[in-house]
């Protein structure tokens, strides 16, 4: 597995009703794409649920890293990139990554929450404590799926958690507003 996220931001008075029509039309045309698990179209909105400005964001969890690239080097990416600009792709090694109970067609919100790794820790104990509590998250009524995911770069374990529940502002964690949820291989998930 392979995951990734990149965002935009836009600015101040940027009409996000524009954002919500592309996700509406672009969205569709990720839920046959095969290798990947999900595709979450995402944003945020100047003071709504925490927000400090408007963002719009793509979070991809990949079951084949292979198909991760074939987007990344091919035409689908450079729609992006001739519509934004090129990103900054943040990238992460799955660690543990569950379907929950909850209806993906109900997806409303993502929640992504980021906490520094202890150089001393156990890892492995580390590891198998997170998978426990993602199998707790998953079994929520309200829970789409759940993933964990390392960031070695920064030695950061980043978390997230796709809802039916309407965004929220989460101290410490960052919320988005899920306008689309391709989900071609959420059913591969454990």
């Amino acid at each position: 597995m392979f995951a990734m996220q990149y965002s935009h931001r836009l600015p101040a008075d940027y009409d996000m009703q524009t954002i919500r029509q592309r996700a509406a039309r672009r969205g569709p045309l990720w839920d046959d794409t095969e290798g990947l698990a999900f595709k979450a179209f995402v944003a945020q909105e100047r003071g709504r649920h925490g927000a400090t400005g408007h963002l719009y964001a793509s979070v991809y969890l990949w079951l084949d890293p292979a198909a991760a690239v074939r987007f990344l080097m091919g035409e689908r990416f450079q729609s992006v990139i001739d519509s934004f600009g090129r990103p900054r792709v943040e990238t992460w090694l799955p660690l543990d990554a569950r379907a929950g109970t909850a209806s993906a067609q109900q997806a409303h919100s993502l929640l992504r929450e980021e906490r520094v790794l202890d150089a001393a820790m156990d890892r492995i104990a580390f590891q198998a404590t997170e998978a426990e509590g993602n199998c707790e998250r998953a079994a929520r009524p309200d829970t789409v799926a759940v993933w964990t995911a390392l960031d070695l770069a920064s030695w950061q374990l980043v978390r997230f958690t796709l809802s039916t529940r309407a965004p929220a502002h989460v101290d410490g964690a960052t919320t988005y507003e899920v306008l689309h949820l391709a989900k071609p291989g959420i059913g591969q998930l454990e």
